[in-house]
């Protein structure tokens, strides 16, 4: 029989667990607020604009990227018109993929009205695989930095592979990051294209801590090196996650440019996919 100092000091025990154990025992995380860069659904997108967001909301999107098209960054629509759009589907029109040329004012003001927080370059506005041009790159970015500042929004720049190669002994896309201000001109990282060109993202988030607020989230076919459905690639999502708080992550966004079948079979892939993500 126990006895009464037995008793107390294991139902002591019991509670000092229940006390300690929650500190320690995190819940894992799920996967909230997904984006969609709107180039996946680039062909839809042209033929049927309204038909096509429509679709995208019922898949459980909430953030929306636009891009670039023949008829223009949104599609058909007056800047307004897109975030109204948008807005009546329960999505925001959080960023969009522009050049910086000779429209750039027309561009930034027009992503304004469109009430984005983010305009994000998605090419190299001069061409040059050297140091000396990622450094005149650099340049126009703290500008371009300043120009959407005053209009109350944040610019980004959003890499390809191309970026992680080699010139007099410097990672090009480290010449971009070393010679850009942190508050002036916030990185977009697309995951997949940094595992083709042979780098762990995590090392850069580590390097660059808080510099990446927006990702592309691609899974990448590493024989192919072309983008494909979620858990078919190369891509550690679920660390991806694990260690968003050190990129400094805000907002994701799939972007898929290749599918098995279609767009929407991809993307409901990928929704189901992230739904079952803990980390």
């Amino acid at each position: 029989m126990a006895t009464r100092r037995q008793f107390l000091v294991s139902t002591g025990a019991v509670a000092l667990g229940s006390t300690i154990l929650p500190s320690f025992m995190e819940t894992p995380k799920k996967v909230k607020d997904v984006g969609i860069e709107l180039y996946t659904f680039r062909k839809e997108m042209m033929a049927d604009a309204l038909g096509t967001l429509k679709q995208i909301a019922t898949l459980g999107i909430k953030e929306i990227e636009s891009a670039r098209s023949t008829k223009g960054h949104y599609y058909g629509y007056k800047p307004k018109e897109m975030k109204q759009v948008c807005n009546e589907l329960g999505m925001t029109l959080r960023s969009g993929h522009v050049h910086i040329d000779d429209q750039w004012q027309q561009t930034i003001n027009d992503a304004a009205e469109a009430g984005q927080e983010y305009v994000i370059c998605s090419s190299m506005p001069v061409n040059g695989q050297n140091v000396s041009n990622y450094k005149k790159v650099a340049e126009i970015f703290n500008k371009a930095g300043e120009d959407c500042r005053k209009l109350n929004m944040k610019f980004g720049y959003h890499n390809h592979e191309y970026e992680f190669e080699r010139e007099s002994g410097q990672v090009l896309y480290d010449v971009l990051l070393n010679n850009t201000q942190a508050d002036l001109v916030h990185m977009q990282l697309d995951l997949g294209w940094v595992i083709v060109a042979g780098k762990n993202p995590i090392d850069y988030f580590n390097k660059f801590p808080g510099r990446f607020p927006l990702w592309h989230l691609k899974d990448m076919d590493m024989a192919k090196k072309h983008s494909t459905e979620f858990g078919k690639g190369g891509l550690d999502i679920k660390t991806m996650f694990r260690n968003e708080k050190q990129s400094g992550m805000k907002y994701f966004f799939i972007e898929q440019e290749e599918y098995s079948n279609t767009p929407l079979e991809s993307m409901q892939h990928n929704m189901a996919y992230l739904k079952k993500l803990e980390f």
